[in-house]
């Protein structure tokens, strides 16, 4: 092959060092112009009960979503199935309060399928489970004009304040009990008292927007949120999709 003219290698290269230059900043930007690591997100503090007591799997998801900031600054509320408790924690995991609820009538952690489309009367009993998970707290309206706070919207699961259904239900008295068998008595909704959803669940919501965890009861934490006990090193954390913001169903 003959050589090329000295003008054309000078010409190819002006064209080769060009592009070079040119791919220069974008790597460096790509890599971090001093070329370390960026920085990796400093472990929140492990969640601050004030000294109350509190169920090992409550506890334990609590520590979890402080620790890995799985809450995304938001605040978040905790509801114990098997105890029929309710926990609400600020964005920096310190308790706010805790209440009883009531709960779904069923044993189970799902919802089953089409129920959020069901009239009540529809409900099979074993169809009145308050579904368990990580749902991004939603406001909103039910039917009758309630402000109400959803968990799953699909599922027309919500937290509201408790209201008398019948009276042969007792829901007040069930709410008082201090056995928490008593407290399943829902179709699926958490049933809160008036005044603590007017004076802590409510505002915390507001104020900071919430992820709503419910504790299973067929299954571990661990299993369900992949939750770990903290602190544990570099653990990853894994972080489950939320339901947007939705409003209009009746609820249950």
């Amino acid at each position: 092959m003959p050589a090329l003219p000295e003008f054309r290698r000078v010409k190819i290269l002006a064209l080769l060092l060009g592009a070079a230059l040119v791919g220069a900043p974008a790597f460096a930007a790509s890599h971090g112009a001093t070329g370390k690591k960026p920085a990796r997100t400093a472990p929140g503090p492990l969640a601050d009960f004030h000294g109350e007591a509190a169920p090992a799997d409550v506890t334990h998801v609590a520590n979890w979503v402080s620790y890995t900031r799985n809450n995304k600054k938001k605040a978040f509320v905790i509801i114990d199935k098997k105890q029929a408790q309710m926990y609400v924690f600020d964005p920096q995991g310190k308790l706010r309060s805790h209440s009883p609820v009531l709960v779904g009538k069923a044993v189970g952690d799902r919802s089953a399928p089409g129920v959020g489309n069901k009239p009540l009367a529809q409900l099979k009993e074993d169809e009145k489970t308050t579904p368990a998970g990580r749902f991004l707290a939603a406001r909103g309206r039910n039917t009758r004009g309630d402000d109400i706070i959803w968990i799953d919207y699909q599922a027309a699961v919500s937290m509201h304040r408790m209201h008398s259904v019948s009276a042969a239900e007792r829901r007040a008295e069930r709410m008082a009990s201090p056995d928490a068998d008593d407290n399943r008595i829902s179709n699926g909704c958490v049933n809160v008292p008036p005044q603590f959803f007017n004076s802590v669940l409510k505002p915390a919501v507001v104020k900071y927007g919430a992820f709503v965890y419910v504790l299973p009861e067929t299954t571990t934490p661990q299993k369900l949120f992949g939750s770990f006990d903290v602190p544990a090193g570099d653990q990853a954390v894994r972080v489950a999709k939320g339901p947007g913001d939705a409003a209009g169903k009746s609820g249950r």
